[in-house]
Parts: C-alpha cells; sequence; structure tokens
C-alpha cells in the first residue's frame, strides 16, 4: 500500500518503522511543527520526524491539517490509506474520506473504554488490571471510530505509566501491519464502538499529581505509577516539593492523620493516609537527585510527626 503515516511522540515510532519495512510504501509523514524545549529552548525534531529522515521519508509539518494547501498536497499524494499514531490534531471530514482504505488510528486502550488524550496512565491509576491497542477506522468524533482489531496487553504489578507506554508502543507495529494486510484482502470485520460506557481518558496536567493524603493508600500509589514518569506525583514538604516516584501499600495500622509521617528512619519511611499506610521507596526532593528512601533520610532527617501537605 502507498500510505500516510501521521505521527508525533515516541509512541508512534515503532510502529512507523514497522510499516516502512514491512512491504508498505509510506509516502509521506505528518508530524507537527519543531517546538523548543528545555531551558536554553533548542528547536528540536519530533521523534516521528527523526525517524522519517532516518528512513528518508518526506516529511510534513503543517501547523494546521485543515489548511486547503496542505489538503490538495495530501489529495496529490493519493494514499491508499492514513494510518494516525498519537499525532495530535483533529481530522477534518476531507481527509478521513480521502483514502481508499480509509484514515487507520492505532489507539492506546481497549475501546471503547478510555477514548481521550491519556488512555496508558489513566489505565493505571484506575487500576485496570489489563489494557491494549485497538485499531480503530476513524470517524469525526473523538475516538469514536469502528473497532478493526485489538491486542490486550497485562497491567503488571509495579507497572507505571513510562513501563505500559514502551509495551503498548512496541506492539502497535505488528497490530498495524495485521489490519493494513485485512483492510487490503478485504477480510476486516469492524465493529461498532455504538454507545458503551466509556472512562473518558482526560488529559494529564502537573496538578493532577499533587498528592490527597485523605484518599485511601491504593489510590495514591497507582496515582504514583500512573504519573511516574510524567508529570509526577508529589506532595509538599515542609514548603518544598517532594516528589514520589515508587511506593508501596503497607497493611500496617497507625492512628496518626492523613499525610502525617509516622516512622521515617532505616526500616522504613511511612505516611498516614486516609485509609492504609503508604511506604515511600524513591523519592526526590526539590532541587535535588531522585533517591532511595533511606539514602533521602540519611542527608534530610525527618521528625516523626511531620505533616506532608498538598501544593494547591
Amino acid at each position: 500500500m502507498r500510505i500516510v503515516f501521521m505521527g508525533t511522540p515516541d509512541f508512534a515510532v515503532p510502529a512507523l518503522e514497522a510499516i516502512a519495512k514491512g512491504g508498505h510504501q509510506v509516502i509521506a509523514v505528518v508530524t507537527q511543527p519543531d517546538k523548543p524545549k528545555g531551558r536554553g529552548k533548542a528547536v528540536l525534531m519530533t521523534p516521528v520526524k527523526e525517524k522519517a529522515l532516518e528512513l528518508m521519508i518526506p516529511v510534513c509539518q503543517p501547523v494546521k491539517v485543515r489548511e486547503e494547501s496542505f489538503i490538495s498536497q495530501l489529495k496529490e499524494m493519493n494514499p491508499d490509506a492514513i494510518v494516525v499514531a498519537a499525532f495530535g490534531q483533529i481530522l477534518p471530514k476531507t481527509i478521513l474520506e480521502l483514502p481508499k482504505y480509509g484514515c487507520i488510528n492505532i489507539h492506546a486502550s481497549l475501546l471503547p473504554k478510555y477514548r481521550g488524550a491519556a488512555p496508558i496512565q489513566w489505565s493505571v491509576i484506575d487500576g485496570e488490571k489489563e489494557t491494549g491497542l485497538t485499531t480503530m477506522m476513524m470517524d469525526t468524533g473523538l475516538d469514536t471510530g469502528d473497532m478493526l482489531e485489538k491486542v490486550v496487553i497485562p497491567i503488571e504489578d509495579g507497572e507505571t505509566g513510562g513501563s505500559l507506554h514502551d509495551k503498548l508502543s512496541q506492539a502497535g507495529g505488528p497490530l498495524i501491519l495485521s489490519t493494513l494486510k485485512k483492510a487490503e484482502e478485504g477480510s476486516l470485520s469492524p465493529v461498532s464502538q455504538g454507545e458503551s460506557e466509556t472512562c473518558y481518558a482526560k488529559m494529564l496536567s502537573k496538578s493532577l499529581g499533587d498528592i490527597d493524603w485523605n484518599q485511601d493508600a491504593c489510590q495514591i500509589e497507582r496515582l504514583i505509577r500512573g504519573l511516574n514518569p510524567w508529570p509526577s506525583a508529589y506532595t509538599s514538604l515542609n514548603g518544598k516539593t517532594l516528589k514520589i516516584w515508587q511506593a508501596q501499600v503497607l497493611s500496617d495500622e497507625s492512628e496518626g492523620i492523613p499525610g502525617q509521617i509516622v516512622k521515617a528512619d532505616k526500616d522504613g519511611f511511612l505516611i498516614q493516609t486516609g485509609n492504609g499506610i503508604l511506604k515511600v521507596d524513591s523519592l526526590q526532593l526539590e532541587g535535588k537527585k531522585r533517591m532511595d528512601a533511606n539514602a533521602f533520610l540519611r542527608g534530610y532527617p525527618i521528625e516523626e510527626g511531620t505533616r506532608l501537605e498538598r501544593r494547591s
């Protein structure tokens, strides 16, 4: 097939590479414009653009895909299919109807659950036992098109948003190759999502990581894992931001109040929550490096009874 690939972040890279090396002709890659990042504001290419240039595929970076000039350019390319993976812009109907085999999206959840911008992280935060990928025929709704194929990925104990992201990213290549093959053969059986209930996976924000110690320990531990590595879960310790990278739920009981440090020594850094005790294993104080709790306490002694607060 002649394929136009639309994607932006590193999540989409394995799918692009699989298509390019899987016997298809990727005639163009469409990705978001380069943006300045970091303290030095250096202009960086998107991960998908970097891979496209490595594979010697032409790159388009329209500010808005709705621009007539870009749509005309796309029509001239005459792709058989457009494959979309975490592109970052909504496609208009004129583009959706353009290719012979349609616009196929690789979505990081088992639709119809977790439509929206951050399905990977929310599946961890919500305590799901499994998630996966769905290839979907795109329509004008938000992740509402007919489902084509799925692959299921278990969510392991200790899974983080980052580790699950990588698993799903790698699974995208084989799944899209299967879907494209069946599309070409005419053997796909699209399934409507209908009016099924769905958890909307809203976009992540830094404020989401501000830990509410009145929640139970299990909820907080899942939040910590789901927001690792970005935007991270955090609290306030003596006026400074304290990021918590890894923790575990204990069955111990305490009479402390939510957010209170009930133990801080070589045997543990324990925090009372609204229900249960959270043992912190890895953390990072504002201006410091990430370290395990024991190393942190050697350099920053904390009195038992100290209370952690929300930043906002």
